[in-house]
């Protein structure tokens, strides 16, 4: 049976079968923290469902998401780069579930078979393409376009019409103040884009989502696709 996280069925059978006897499924609940900044890390995980998000802190602890992912990938990709820590923080902000494996076993696999290898530099190589483009977006785009671009992407990984998150971890996704938060999105309900209730954001209608969103949505998911279909044809 082929994992439901797509790098791992991107491996052959025989790769993806050394590499699930390392695994442990697990619960991903939201909120969970599964990697601190500038602290060594003892696992990497692959989302089966669920959404993670990779958040900068300032020295005087100020946050700001910096990139996404869900089971279309896994987490900390600075793992699979040799590094033993990163200076971020990941923590689930949707619920799901995956699995995860000793940090030590993962390299010991990417360096002992090609494949393995070839399919998670590739993931590297997205992530970091996705943490630009987000930087990007920041820099050049108004609230309702970020926060567009973000329930998009969001859309995209949950494969449900509803994300549950509070204005507080908005505004950290968003690196903006509550009230921002707010605003922007009684903006977006008011364009019948979404529905906005109690921690819950509901899509109504994609295709003016990505018309808001113009072009800081979409490079980093061609992308995506362009270099994981370059994996799966090997």
């Amino acid at each position: 049976m082929r994992s439901p996280n797509t790098l791992l069925s991107l491996l052959s059978e025989d790769d993806y079968s050394h590499a699930e006897r390392c695994m442990e499924e697990l619960e991903l609940p939201q909120g969970m923290l599964l990697s601190g900044p500038d602290e060594v890390d003892r696992y990497c995980y692959f989302p089966y469902s669920g959404i993670g998000s990779t958040v900068a802190i300032s020295a005087r602890g100020k946050q700001s998401e910096i990139g996404l992912f869900g089971r279309e990938g896994m987490s900390p990709a600075s793992a699979i780069l040799g590094s033993d820590r990163n200076p971020y923080k990941v923590i689930m902000q949707v619920p799901g579930h995956g699995a995860r494996i000793e940090v030590g076993q993962l390299v010991d696999l990417i360096w002992s078979r090609p494949e393995i290898r070839r399919v998670f530099f590739r993931w590297a190589h997205v992530s970091s393409v996705q943490v630009a483009l987000t930087a990007l977006t920041n820099a050049t785009q108004t609230i309702e376009q970020r926060l567009a671009r973000w329930i998009l992407m969001c859309h995209d990984r949950t494969g449900s019409d509803e994300v549950n998150l509070t204005h507080e971890f908005l505004a950290i996704m968003l690196a903006v103040r509550r009230p921002s938060v707010t605003t922007s999105l009684h903006v977006l309900e008011g364009r019948q884009m979404i529905h906005s209730y109690r921690g819950t954001i509901v899509v109504r209608d994609r295709p003016a989502l990505e018309k808001l969103a113009a072009d800081c949505y979409g490079g980093g998911e061609v992308e995506y696709q362009r270099v994981m279909e370059m994996s799966a044809s090997v």
